[in-house]
């Protein structure tokens, strides 16, 4: 069985962690877009406020299968 797939670029943001941060974004991409299959996390930085870090943001590169 043959299948074409589709990647499109999506950030997510936590408060928490990167790991947090990726299950964001998987999570919102899988309620708008049908037959996610993975993501390769493609970028991750943080956000600093003082000495410490307030946030954690992902660029996410989420592929999923078209539907025939």
């Amino acid at each position: 069985m043959s299948s074409v797939a589709r990647v499109t670029t999506i950030t997510a943001r936590s408060e928490t962690s990167f790991e947090d941060a990726i299950r964001v974004g998987i999570e919102r991409a899988s309620s708008t877009l049908r037959n996610v299959e993975g993501a390769w996390v493609k970028e991750q930085k943080v956000a600093v406020s003082g000495s410490g870090v307030t946030a954690w943001h992902v660029t996410l590169e989420v592929t999923f299968v078209l539907d025939d």
